[in-house]
């Protein structure tokens, strides 16, 4: 219980940051972020620019993410959603309460430090093994449907942010928002990853108790290698893995509580050829 509570208030933290890099860097620099959040931006400007209703960039991603939502609660998991809706609406709620205020002139720091802070949020919340919503679910769906990395789904996506952007508000928009981009991007990275799959290698003298306590929450195959220390020449076993990155926040926790002494090494996989469960 007291885990979920932690992880519910890190999603909060996350959301709270991310309103902060929107309304005290990007929003008034008119630099966009990435995913659902810029492309509610992105047509926020537009009805203030083009049109004479003004929706907030707010109500924009809360109206965004409900079919995100639904189809997210149908297939891929309620837990996951569920995550994903507190992190949507107390973004909604901070970028409400949140006052807009141009902290710089320099539309550079904007970029760079509206980037930074969104992927410090985002980052810590993959981390916890939760979901900032929006494009996480229609990515992870699309992928499962076309069997297609998630990051071609995230890339054409913001691409279209960006080329939107340029058309609509002039070429520096659009290269000031690529570097927004980028620089979330690193943090995510430096915090997390990026990387859909993963291989996790487990070495334990614990295999069975492992093996067990990591059926009982994940549903993955597992490889089983002996396994021999070079300083201690103890015979052990390897247990190797391949999950998603969602997965990865869980799976550290059942090792940490299995079998504290475990050497667990955690890598990029690039491919998977053969059986690999798609509907977490």
């Amino acid at each position: 219980m007291w885990l979920e509570v932690r992880k519910i208030i890190v999603v909060i933290i996350g959301a709270a940051l991310n309103a902060v890099a929107l309304n005290l860097f990007l929003i008034p620099a008119n630099v966009f972020a990435s995913g659902f959040t810029g492309l509610a931006q992105l047509l926020s400007n537009i009805f203030y620019e083009f049109t004479p209703i003004y929706i907030s960039t707010g109500i924009l991603l809360l109206i965004l993410n409900i079919p995100a939502i639904i189809l997210g609660w149908m297939r891929v998991g309620r837990m996951f959603t569920i995550y994903s809706m507190i992190s949507v609406g107390f973004t909604t709620i901070f970028l409400a309460i949140i006052p807009i205020v141009e902290v710089s002139p320099d539309i550079l720091l904007n970029a760079v430090f509206g980037g930074v802070i969104a992927g410090i949020g985002v980052g810590f919340t993959l981390k916890w093994g939760a979901s900032t919503g929006g494009m996480d679910i229609i990515a992870m769906i699309l992928s499962r449907l076309h069997d297609k990395p998630v990051g071609i789904y995230f890339f054409s996506m913001n691409s279209g942010i960006i080329l939107a952007a340029s058309f609509l508000f002039g070429w520096e928009q659009g290269l000031y928002t690529l570097v927004t981009l980028y620089v979330s991007t690193r943090m995510i990275d430096a915090i997390h990853t990026r990387h859909e799959k993963l291989t996790a290698m487990i070495v334990t003298k614990k295999t069975s108790e492992v093996k067990h306590a990591i059926h009982e929450r994940l549903v993955r195959g597992i490889t089983i290698v002996p396994a021999r220390g070079a300083f201690t020449d103890e015979s052990k076993e390897m247990l190797i893995i391949v999950i998603t990155r969602y997965e990865l926040f869980e799976l550290e926790r059942i090792v940490h509580k299995v079998d504290p002494n475990a050497f667990t090494n955690v890598m990029q996989t690039t491919g998977v050829f053969g059986f690999f469960r798609k509907d977490e």
